[in-house]
């Protein structure tokens, strides 16, 4: 009977360890960046602000939260600011912390809608994160999440404005 119940546990304290390696615990790392959008007419003047968040935990995520206000104290135009404002999120790899990235998954959100009928956006909800799809973690290489925004001012004439926007520190290990 001892040898049997010393079996087990023995067994039992394996099965646990393997579980405690297999659920790494969770890191993230986040950088924000922001610009500022001018505006033709009396549309306010605003700042756009992003955070990229890369997380592991068993799989690499990563998302990208948009947030902004208006730098003015009254909205005299109300009209629409954006015909287009989109923004990609990307999950990158690198073989080394000095080598180029890969992008592995990404997604592209578009916030046009949103950000035409908010001039704030404190909130971190659905409507204004982009969450590029996960993807297996691989703790020999280094990774990281950045974004881009492609935003198209209404009636200014200049087209297409790319912002790239500063990605997470990298994860590794």
């Amino acid at each position: 009977m001892r040898k049997l119940l010393s079996t087990g546990v023995a067994a039992g304290t394996a099965a646990l360890a393997l579980i405690g390696l297999a659920a790494a615990p969770a890191s993230a790392a986040s950088a924000r960046s922001g610009f500022e959008v001018y505006f033709p007419g009396d549309k306010p003047e605003s700042m756009y602000n992003v955070e990229n968040i890369g997380t592991v935990s068993g799989s690499m995520t990563g998302k990208s939260v948009v947030n902004w206000q208006i730098l003015v104290d009254q909205v005299i135009d109300n009209s629409k600011r954006f015909t287009s404002f989109k923004i990609t999120t990307r999950i990158e790899e690198r073989l080394t912390k000095d080598t180029e990235d890969h992008v592995v998954t990404k997604k592209t959100c578009d916030l046009t809608k949103i950000v035409n009928d908010e001039y704030s956006w404190f909130l971190i909800e659905p409507v204004n994160t982009c969450v590029a799809p996960s993807t297996t973690y691989d703790g020999e290489l280094w990774w990281s999440t950045d974004s881009t925004i492609v935003y198209d001012i209404e009636g200014d004439g200049h087209g297409a404005v790319t912002k790239e926007l500063q990605g997470s520190p990298l994860l590794h290990g």
